[in-house]
């Protein structure tokens, strides 16, 4: 579910202090409904998906034409990534966060940039924009926890803004439902089918 970006922007992260030039784009409330401790097992999750498959055929089209779009207008090519065109946000990190990254994504073209006990922060760059995931633990209205995703980017001028428009609407209406169906499905099977707390 699509919430404000005040559920983000209102609580005490890490990322506030090392991306305070980007902008929130979206937050989502996912539904991964657990206890204070299984934070290490959402992390794990989303490294694993690929919502580039099984998340239905509309998704899987909007993934193709966005891959078959970069390589026409050459959005992903050589010098538009992070340490090339865009300084990685590792190097604007405090000491303390140094030399815990969390796992790669092998599926989505984010690399890890730091993870605590409660956030975890991967980051992309293409010619359009500088894109951070932020990934959070947060206490729920139930008295349990949930996963919390938040989407931060810098659009890379006229054009990067232009082109977050554009997609707005494929974003809301079919990546990312799709990307929470992904969530809920693998959610439940690594709880042995359920969806709720177990404390």
């Amino acid at each position: 579910m699509r919430i404000p970006a005040s559920a983000h922007t209102s609580r005490p992260w890490r990322i506030h202090e090392i991306a305070a030039d980007f902008t929130v784009l979206d937050v989502w409330a996912l539904p991964t409904p657990g206890d204070p401790d299984d934070f290490p097992r959402l992390v794990a999750l989303f490294a694993t998906i690929d919502p580039s498959q099984g998340s239905g055929r509309a998704s899987s089209l909007v993934w193709s034409a966005r891959e078959k779009l970069g390589q026409v207008l050459g959005l992903d090519g050589p010098g538009s990534g992070i340490g090339e065109r865009t300084p990685s946000l590792r190097d604007r990190l405090p000491a303390d966060l140094l030399g815990s990254t969390g796992p790669d994504i092998p599926s989505l073209p984010f690399i890890p940039v730091y993870l605590t006990d409660d956030e975890w922060v991967a980051e992309m760059a293409n010619k359009t924009v500088h894109g951070v995931m932020h990934l959070s633990w947060v206490p729920d209205e139930s008295g349990g926890y949930r996963g919390q995703m938040a989407v931060l980017v810098k659009p890379n001028g006229a054009f990067g803004a232009a082109y977050l428009a554009g997609i707005r609407p494929f974003r809301h209406v079919i990546v990312y439902p799709a990307l929470m169906r992904r969530f809920e499905r693998g959610w439940r099977a690594s709880t042995g089918g359920s969806a709720t707390p177990s404390g």
